[in-house]
């Protein structure tokens, strides 16, 4: 099999996220339930330079905010034992604001999950949006978004789930990403 079609088969395969298990997945969980994790989960965190987002209608000033959006936390559990591949979740801890500029009361905000060796390259990323609804004199909402399974094939047993890291970020524009970088602040006192 030749290498585009195999990097193309393990992404898909790293990355797997379900709603729900089927009857195989949870049988798999019964066994795992009995039995300790060999080694450590993947490591989750916030890319620094996609932390936060200021989407601005306008000039970039607190008069022109229209939305505004944070990554505040980050966690992963994990099981695996034996030879059986990492199932990690990550919850993530959202704070998005409507600002004085914003149009509606509705905003879709993206963000990525994505898996890499530790200090290593990329393996796999998944993209998302999540609809948000800011209602009436609401400046803010906070909510935790849930991806329950991302799937993590080893290599053998001896490779550890400390091998692995899962980072998380908002789905940001060049535009933003230069703002971001650029060390000015308007972070709302109340996010």
């Amino acid at each position: 099999m030749n290498r585009t079609i195999r990097n193309s088969v393990m992404a898909a395969t790293l990355l797997s996220v379900a709603a729900c298990g089927s009857f195989g997945r949870k049988l798999e969980d019964i066994q795992l339930a009995g039995e300790s994790n060999i080694g450590l989960c993947p490591n989750a965190f916030v890319l620094a330079d996609a932390d936060r987002m200021i989407e601005f209608n306008g000039e970039p000033n607190l008069r022109h905010v229209a939305w505004s959006a944070e990554i505040v936390d980050v966690r992963t559990s994990c099981r695996y034992a034996a030879d059986r591949p990492i199932q990690a979740s990550v919850e993530i801890d959202f704070a998005v604001g409507r600002g004085p500029a914003a149009e509606g009361q509705m905003k879709d905000i993206p963000y990525f999950v994505a898996v890499t060796r530790k200090n290593k390259a990329l393996i796999a990323k998944a993209e998302y949006a999540v609809p948000v609804r800011v209602k009436g004199d609401v400046a803010t909402v906070r909510f935790t978004e849930d991806i329950k399974r991302i799937t993590i094939p080893r290599k053998d047993s001896d490779l550890s789930g400390g091998n692995f890291e899962i980072a998380v970020g908002l789905g940001l524009t060049k535009k933003q990403v230069i703002f971001n970088r650029s060390g000015q602040s308007l972070k709302f006192p109340t996010l």
